[in-house]
């Protein structure tokens, strides 16, 4: 077994954890009517996207999401959560230096014994949640399930739709498909981007992400036979039949979107052993990206 299959496995009971460990990081998160960023770069940042979604539609303050690099610093925030699993990465420290003493700062981590533990003002740490792999699972829907938790979002039935996502096979003939298409309304946008970017990391796989509606603004036009359309949350009326008559596998969304996310982590997998690949060794990938200045 991989790291990358060890460590998705074990998704159900981390996700019980930070269930578990919410209340007690209630004054390092985000109050009710804070203006809030959350921050990440990668699958972090897609996590953000969606945390930032479900905090705002909660009406727990305006909410955005930004790649750390991208941050708009002309903008005032009450506070700025950064997402990063290895406390090192190059653009997440910088903007957490750039912002001391100016904006209240959390970082969500797996390792705090690294360089954001001082360059945040405040931690949430989900040791128990850190991996040896390149590329993110475990870590990256544990913090999204603490943010959940925090707004008192999380449904009783992710962890058994966590379990049931590891325990059923993918759909048939999901794996020989050439090319995948996510798609997600609302807060399942980040989740579908998610996705794509784990068929790209792990399986070197020809995968894009969008908005449902947008999808059909254009990007429908490359689906037909060989290719999947993956939708994450609830689909606009009719778009269904519409992938169908292209000719397109459709795969429904019947779990919480997060266990969905979880079973198309397994598609990378099954995808990069089908093509001979190894997912714990990604191509022109690192754990953290550190970059020189």
């Amino acid at each position: 077994m991989t790291h990358v299959e060890d460590e998705l496995t074990s998704q159900p009971e981390c996700w019980t954890r930070a269930v578990s460990q919410a209340a007690g990081y209630a004054e390092v998160l985000p109050a009710p009517g804070e203006r809030v960023a959350i921050v990440g770069c990668g699958t972090s940042y897609f996590m953000a996207q969606a945390a930032a979604a479900l905090r705002e539609a909660a009406g727990r303050g305006e909410t955005d999401a930004f790649a750390a690099s991208e941050f708009p610093y002309g903008r005032a925030y009450d506070r700025v959560v950064a997402l990063t699993r290895s406390g090192t990465t190059t653009e997440v420290l910088d903007l957490l230096g750039r912002l001391k003493g100016r904006t209240r700062t959390t970082a969500i981590t797996a390792d705090p014994d690294t360089p954001v533990r001082t360059a945040a003002d405040r931690l949430a740490v989900l040791d128990f949640a850190d991996e040896r792999s390149v590329v993110q699972t475990r870590f990256a829907t544990t913090a999204l399930t603490l943010l959940r938790a925090h707004l008192g979002l999380h449904p009783d039935t992710a962890v058994s739709d966590a379990r049931t996502a590891l325990a059923e096979p993918l759909p048939e003939g999901l794996v020989d498909c050439a090319q995948f298409t996510f798609l997600g309304r609302g807060w399942t946008v980040g989740l579908a981007h998610e996705a794509g970017l784990k068929m790209r990391e792990a399986a070197l796989s020809w995968a894009e992400a969008y908005p449902a509606m947008e999808y059909r603004h254009g990007p429908i036009s490359v689906t037909t036979s060989g290719t999947a359309t993956w939708m994450f949350g609830e689909a606009p009326e009719g778009l269904a039949g519409q992938v169908r008559s292209t000719g397109g596998l459709w795969i429904e969304n019947r779990l919480d979107p997060l266990a969905e996310l979880v079973r198309a982590q397994r598609l990378a997998v099954a995808v990069a052993a089908a093509r001979g690949l190894d997912p714990d060794r990604p191509r022109h990938l690192t754990r953290s990206v550190i970059l020189a200045h």
